[in-house]
């Protein structure tokens, strides 16, 4: 009520002076205003402006970003905008370009900046900080004074945007299309600064800067390919991430919006990424699959060979082996193999021996490995009961592995040897195995279990007659 205040204060000059004195002691009291307004509904004076800064205050709230009392951003807010800082350095250099900023402007507003206008916005920063452009780009200090990718009011990433909405039907799978594995290959470009096609401790730390929190463990070294440092080469970079996809895809939609594949790419959401596969009795009734990844499951007795047989896999020998931390085992393996040349990825998943109780995830796979110690004369009687009681009457391939092959062959305490118990089961003879090389150990076996896993049961004996002899090129069933 202005309109009634104006004409009383001006015939009290004293009171007049009281009220300045008391705007000035409220607003150094409490530093979250916004503005102080002097508004009339008689006279309609600055409505609108009240309504503007009312409306401002609420979509626009400062509190989350800026501390008053230090006159800074908070901590909060600068974790936010350094994140987005990175996304948008799309090279890695620690500074953005006009491009990349027009890359910003364009994924926020819309619309790009003329170019005057990139001058505009980079001579202000000069004037006010000395480090704030370098080459001609805002480095991150500048781009913090100047100024969020899917945050909400807690500067946090809101569950929708990480989360988006995705239907896998049953007996379905999930894996990265095309263009997400060149999305995740450029972002290995983008960190793999020494160009040794590997990641470095340091440059894996680098790549999960814009993550609020370290996402791969020690383990994972032990999952995937890595160099003679010990470092995640590029094949085993796409590996992990092709793991993370099948056995969790949520967990993958979460990354990829950490990394902003959604803005980068210019998708609706990180769904885009993932191709959700048919149901696969589809593709045991047409007899063909375009799945690329196939999950193995490793059944055996404890000590029979299961661990080695994943490590095999990565192209580690017994002598590599046993320098791994017990601490830094891990339950699964995954690489790349090569069937009639296609390339396709096998999964290997270690199975507690637990003969009492297996879960449907252990029965779950494409394809079931049982390893036996041939040195171990009650090694074989598990592999046996498991497959009598689990498997015998189920569509699931399996193969026997008769590992460390090396030593001495001890005559196994079942009523079968093994080679008979194949025979009375109509499975592939037991395929010697052994990791105690010089060399990295064959491969073989992991091409036969892929091919396994693509074909239906009905083809397997008859891709088995080629496969045992050698490598063929060509298959003829008739």
């Amino acid at each position: 009520k202005v309109n009634i205040m104006v004409s009383f204060l001006l015939s009290n000059t004293w009171l007049l002076d009281h009220s300045r004195v008391f705007f000035s002691v409220y607003c150094s009291s409490w530093l979250l205003y916004l503005c102080v307004s002097q508004c009339s509904a008689k006279n309609l004076k600055n409505i609108s402006e009240l309504f503007y800064y009312a409306q401002k205050a609420v979509l626009h709230p400062t509190g989350p970003l800026y501390c008053p009392e230090e006159k800074e951003m908070k901590p909060s807010c600068i974790k936010s905008l350094t994140r987005i800082f990175k996304v948008s350095d799309l090279d890695n250099d620690g500074i953005l370009n006009d491009k990349e900023l027009n890359f910003f402007q364009r994924t926020c507003f819309n619309m790009p900046l003329a170019p005057q206008a990139l001058e505009d916005v980079k001579n202000v920063v000069r004037k006010n900080m000395t480090d704030g452009v370098e080459d001609n780009g805002l480095t991150l200090k500048g781009f913090l004074f100047l100024h969020t990718f899917g945050c909400d009011d807690d500067l946090e990433l809101h569950q929708e945007y990480l989360f988006p909405l995705l239907k896998i039907p049953a007996d379905c799978t999930t894996e990265l299309n095309h263009n997400a594995y060149l999305f995740l290959q450029s972002v290995f470009d983008k960190h793999d600064k020494d160009r040794d096609c590997a990641l470095s401790p340091e440059e894996v730390k680098d790549l999960f800067k814009v993550f609020p929190y370290m996402p791969w463990g020690p383990d994972v070294n032990n999952t995937v390919c890595t160099n003679d440092q010990g470092w995640i080469t590029y094949q085993g970079y796409l590996s992990q991430w092709t793991l993370t996809t099948y056995l969790d895809v949520q967990r993958c939609l979460e990354y990829l919006g950490y990394l902003g594949y959604s803005i980068i790419c210019e998708q609706e959401s990180q769904a885009a990424a993932i191709t959700v596969t048919r149901n696969k009795r589809i593709d045991l009734q047409k007899k063909q699959t375009q799945r690329s990844v196939f999950r193995c499951n490793i059944l055996g007795a404890r000590g029979s060979g299961k661990t080695s047989f994943l490590q095999a896999f990565l192209g580690r020998n017994l002598l590599k082996q046993r320098k791994i931390r017990e601490d830094h085992k891990s339950f699964y393996s995954i690489n790349t193999t090569y069937v009639y040349g296609q390339e396709k990825y096998l999964l290997l998943h270690e199975v507690m021996p637990d003969f009492d109780f297996l879960s449907e995830e252990d029965l779950a796979c494409d394809v079931v490995c049982l390893v036996y110690d041939v040195n171990n004369p009650r090694s074989f009687e598990y592999c046996a009961k498991v497959y009598k009681q689990y498997f015998m009457d189920s569509k699931t391939p399996c193969m026997m592995i008769a590992s460390k092959s090396d030593l001495h062959e001890a005559r196994q305490h079942y009523s079968l040897t093994p080679l008979d118990f194949c025979r009375k089961n109509k499975l592939h003879p037991p395929q010697p195995w052994t990791c105690n090389t010089v060399d990295a150990p064959n491969k073989d076996l992991y091409t036969k279990l892929t091919t396994m896993a693509m074909y239906p049961p009905t083809l397997s004996a008859v891709l088995f007659q080629f496969l045992s002899i050698g490598n063929c090129q060509c298959v003829v069933v008739l």
